[in-house]
């Protein structure tokens, strides 16, 4: 049912915690299903990420996604982890059940609202980002991914 890096990254998370005094920090959760994600982001002077955290209250998809997210914008500028979609990190993981795509929506929003609140902190505009939402499931995340 699930990939062997799914599996990997649910036994052997990357990145768990929470940085004190973060650069920005986005949390997203989904009613529907109860999953919590929070990213930390510990940016520097150059808008590159130089440290990323999360902490996420959900299934082994969930745990999952956040790691394999937080590996992805881990070392990125600003711009590049903000391209860091859902369909990407699936990708990574070598897929996801259709149930459990919303975890990886859950993972690009965590990010963007954790890029967000930089941008508000340091009254930055970024390109291309939105405000985000802080429950997944008022989008469409029964769509076909």
């Amino acid at each position: 049912m699930y990939s062997e890096k799914v599996m990997d990254h649910f036994q052997n998370p990357r990145n768990v915690g929470e940085i004190d005094g973060a650069s920005g920090v986005g949390t997203v959760g989904n009613a529907k299903c109860g999953d919590i994600m929070r990213i930390y982001l510990d940016i520097d002077e150059n808008q590159v990420i130089r440290d990323v955290k999360f902490k996420t209250f959900g299934c082994g998809a969930a745990v999952a996604t956040s790691s394999m997210a937080t590996e992805m914008v881990k070392g990125k500028s600003v711009n590049e982890a903000l391209s860091v979609t859902n369909k990407a990190v699936m990708e990574a993981l070598d897929g996801l059940p259709p149930v459990k795509v919303h975890c990886s929506l859950l993972a690009e929003e965590a990010i963007h609202a954790a890029l967000w609140d930089y941008a508000e902190k340091n009254q930055l505009k970024i390109e291309g980002l939105a405000k985000p939402k802080s429950d997944i499931s008022e989008s469409e995340e029964e769509e076909d991914y």
